[in-house]
């Protein structure tokens, strides 16, 4: 009997060892999009070695593709009939899933996510000065989300650097938001380029 209790402590005791480490990171985000630059933070906890959970905040840009700049003969820059600037503020809760583990090297981690979450716009009038403006700013709240691919890189896994495309999600499906005089745009995402710079708390 004894013999039988040492047996499974050896097992058990192999199988914990032999388990890969789970980490949680936190990710600094930078955003690239053809409506703007934004900034974000990401929290990611890993629940098995190829699915994590992760929660993301953006702060980013959000110009209509009809604005055109006009440039005087000062330099000063202007945007033809620009009502508001627009930033949007999404936080997105979802599941990432790694991709290939078995088959590529660890120090390559590519990933493919999904994620929902509430949205916020914030409008601020285009005819003042952009700090001073948000004195007057408003906000309006909708539903928002993201699908994306992406990977990170580096046998570090607690301070990991990575890339994901993804498109975010932020519809109005009421009245839309105004950037240019007269025209309401319900779809304020867009595909994003965002380069990742992890650490461990």
């Amino acid at each position: 009997m004894k013999n039988y209790f040492l047996l499974i402590f050896l097992i058990w005791s192999v199988n914990l060892f032999s388990q890969e480490k789970l980490y949680t990171n936190m990710y600094f985000d930078l955003h690239f999009s053809e409506g703007g630059l934004g900034i974000g933070l990401t929290y990611n906890k890993e629940i098995t070695p190829t699915t994590s959970l992760f929660a993301d905040l953006m702060f980013s840009e959000s110009k209509d593709a009809q604005e055109f700049e006009y440039v005087d003969y000062w330099g000063n820059v202007f945007v033809v009939g620009k009502k508001n600037r627009v930033f949007i503020l999404p936080l997105n809760v979802g599941m990432r899933y790694r991709l290939f583990k078995e088959d590529i090297v660890d120090n390559f981690r590519p990933f493919i996510q999904f994620a929902i979450g509430p949205a916020m716009a914030i409008t601020t009038p285009y005819k003042y000065e952009f700090f001073s403006s948000f004195k007057y700013a408003q906000a309006r709240y909708t539903l928002g989300g993201s699908i994306g691919v992406g990977a990170h890189f580096g046998y570090d896994r607690k301070n990991p650097m990575g890339f994901t495309v993804k498109y975010q999600f932020v519809h109005f499906f009421k009245d839309g938001i105004e950037n240019l005089e007269g025209f309401k745009r319900k779809d304020l995402g867009g595909i994003f380029l965002t380069i990742n710079f992890g650490f461990t708390p």
